[in-house]
């Protein structure tokens, strides 16, 4: 099971990178363009990196608690 949960961090720990990536994009993209205010996708994207990181965090926890045990 273990193996399997540390499978998926890496997975989302990924696809927070992607999140990021874009919504850096977007900063750029909204920059080159004259655009004075944030783009509405690139906090859509923003809260959904951190609930990914808050789902990473969770997974860790698990990892942490399976030492003590160990």
């Amino acid at each position: 099971m273990a193996g399997e949960l540390d499978d998926i961090r890496q997975r989302l720990e990924s696809i927070s990178e992607e999140l990021a990536d874009l919504a850096i994009e977007r900063l750029r993209q909204s920059i080159d363009a004259g655009g004075s205010e944030l783009p509405i996708d690139e906090r859509r994207m923003t809260r959904a990196r951190r609930a990914v990181e808050k789902a990473i965090s969770v997974l860790r926890e698990g990892d942490d608690r399976d030492e003590d045990f160990a």
